[in-house]
Order: C-alpha cells, then sequence, then structure tokens
C-alpha cells in the first residue's frame, strides 16, 4: 500500500468529498487526521469510525474554519492536507438562498482556506496541500457565451463581477476562496494543486443529505432545476476522490484539474433514467429524441494525464439513484 507510514490530514472529513476521501486514504495505508466540526455529533463521526482501518489509523480532531490556529493539532506531523472544507449553499440566479453572502458563504470559504494553509506553513513536514475547488471557479464568465463551440479548461477562471452581478455567490465564493489560496502559497513556498470538480454525483457514505445530492435528487424525482441552463456538469464521486489522492502520490501533479466526466443536458438525463428504471415515468419528462448540442466542452486532458478514467454516466446515475433509496432519501 502507498500511503504506508504516511499521515495526510482531510479538513471538512464528514462532507460528501471528504468522506470518501478518508475511505480510500485508509484503504491505501495512509494514517489520517480528520478534522469535523464537532466530535460530539455521531453524524459526522459515526460513519468515518466505521472505515476499514480506521480503528488503528484514523484521528479525528475539531476544528473551526474561522478560528485561526484551529487546525494546528490536526495538520501535526502530516505529509500532505487536504483542504475540503467548505460551506456548499447553491444560489439560484433568480432567487439567492443566502440573506448574508458576505458572513455565510464568502468569509468561511476565504478566511476558512487561510486560516487551514496558516496552520500548514507552520509544519515542516507538509510536502503539498490539494484545495478542493470547484469548476464554480473556472468557467461563470462573459467569456463562456462568447466561446461557442470553444473548449473549457484549466486556464480560464470565473470572473468576480460576473458573479456578483449574477448573485451566485457560492460560486464567487470558490472563486475567491482558490484565488486567496494561490497568491499565500506562491508567497509562503507551498506547492499547492488544486481539484476543481463539477456537480458531484454518486453513492452517498455519510449519514446525512448534502445539498447537492439534495439537488439532484429534486431534479431526477420532481424535474426541478439546478441551473437554469439545463446543462450538468456532472463528475462521480469516487473520480473526484481519484483525482485527490493521484495528486498527492504524483510528483508531477500541479496547478489546477478541471474533473468533469460528463457535460449533459436534463433531457437526455432523462433518457437514460428512461432505460434504466421504465416503471417510473420518466418518459413524460421530455418530448422525443432530440437533444440540442451543447454549445462548449470542457477538456479532461490535464485530469487523463494525472490517471484518471471517468467512470461511464450511467453506473454514476445509477449508483446516485440506489445510494439515495438505500440510504432512504429517496422512494424505493
Amino acid at each position: 500500500m502507498s500511503g504506508e507510514g504516511k499521515v495526510v490530514c482531510v479538513t471538512g472529513a464528514s462532507g460528501y468529498i471528504a468522506s470518501w476521501l478518508v475511505k480510500l486514504l485508509l484503504n491505501r495505508g495512509y494514517t489520517v487526521h480528520a478534522t469535523v466540526r464537532s466530535l460530539d455529533d455521531p453524524k459526522k463521526t459515526e460513519h468515518l469510525l466505521a472505515f476499514d482501518g480506521a480503528k488503528e489509523r484514523l484521528l479525528l480532531f475539531e476544528a473551526n474554519l474561522s478560528v485561526e490556529g484551529s487546525f494546528d493539532s490536526a495538520v501535526s506531523g502530516c505529509v500532505c492536507v487536504f483542504h475540503t472544507a467548505s460551506p456548499v449553499i447553491l444560489t439560484s440566479v433568480y432567487e439567492p438562498k443566502v440573506t448574508d453572502p458576505q458572513k455565510e458563504l464568502l468569509d468561511p470559504a476565504v478566511k476558512g482556506t487561510l486560516n487551514v494553509l496558516k496552520s500548514v506553513v507552520k509544519v515542516k513536514s507538509v510536502k503539498r496541500v490539494i484545495l478542493t475547488s470547484s469548476m464554480a471557479a473556472v468557467m461563470f464568465t462573459d467569456r463562456l457565451a462568447e466561446s461557442a463551440g470553444g473548449v473549457v479548461d484549466e486556464t480560464w477562471f470565473s470572473d468576480q463581477v460576473f458573479c456578483e452581478r449574477l448573485k451566485i455567490y457560492y460560486h464567487l465564493a470558490k472563486t475567491l476562496a482558490e484565488d486567496a489560496a494561490v497568491k499565500f502559497s506562491k508567497e509562503n513556498g507551498l506547492d499547492l494543486v488544486v481539484i476543481n470538480p463539477g456537480y458531484v454525483i454518486g453513492p452517498l457514505l455519510q449519514p446525512t443529505l448534502n445539498f447537492t445530492s439534495e439537488g439532484f435528487m429534486n431534479f431526477i424525482e420532481k424535474g426541478k432545476e439546478v441551473f437554469p441552463d439545463r446543462i450538468y456538469i456532472l463528475v462521480d464521486v469516487k473520480d473526484s476522490v481519484v483525482a485527490h489522492i493521484l495528486a498527492l502520490e504524483k510528483p508531477e501533479a500541479n496547478g489546477r484539474y478541471c474533473m468533469v466526466g460528463y457535460l449533459i443536458r436534463a433531457q437526455e438525463i432523462m433518457m437514460i433514467l428512461d432505460k434504466l428504471y421504465p416503471d417510473r415515468g420518466y418518459s413524460l419528462r421530455y418530448k422525443d429524441n432530440c437533444v440540442e448540442a451543447i454549445p462548449y466542452s470542457i477538456s479532461t486532458a490535464k485530469a487523463e494525464s494525472l490517471g484518471v478514467e471517468f467512470t461511464p454516466f450511467e453506473v454514476s446515475l445509477k449508483d446516485t439513484i440506489e445510494s439515495l433509496k438505500e440510504k432512504k432519501f429517496m422512494n424505493p
């Protein structure tokens, strides 16, 4: 096992991506320092403690993004820190779901990221930091509308003014947090690798329903749209986590990595659902077999050069639904 004898830290360990990250790191032999907001909340800790290897190689730490120095103990002795912790509140273009964007999203994302990195610079053993950012920090810019037929890749950056204009504060928070992390890392000599997943789907490990899974479930069950343009930018949670681990284990990993396995319209998702679950009436949710072309593409070249092999969409879709049903979030 490549992680034997190595200690790594995962912040926000009870989250959707982070729970899978802890599980797969333990599977690979790593000792994991996992931070949660409260050690007294069994919904944050019990599923982590149940993983294979947890008894021997998982240590839980309580840490708060808003408190400087809160992560000092967790990162001590680690060779790598995976910073996944960040508030997730997706906002509609038309109806923001936050009342105070600065307090609820922007400050926790930016100041929280810097607080983690301030803890990291105190620790000589840390060789690399891997930041979980988002495609929200990549492609929300006027450039997308101006680049019909263009290819979105790692050189793209979301525009602060664009995000503020559309009141998409989660996207703004991710953009500002990534920018702050890159600047801090350059100033302090940290080796930073950034993973930018799309909208994450796939099976859940944590006992609670996370925001992204809930949004996708609402679309599947009720036809509600998460994005008004009806285009879904998706990635399997396990593919995203594999990218994080490869970013640790491959010395040549650098910069940022767009992680999008599927660029797909809502109507096409319904057509696939109809094949997978023909008795659930998904055929009533689309009119014909003509799916409008998507006016841009997203490059997978850099992610694939890292060694990522994307899961087929039908597999991810079925895994998502079966997991939601198993955990009784969705009707059987």
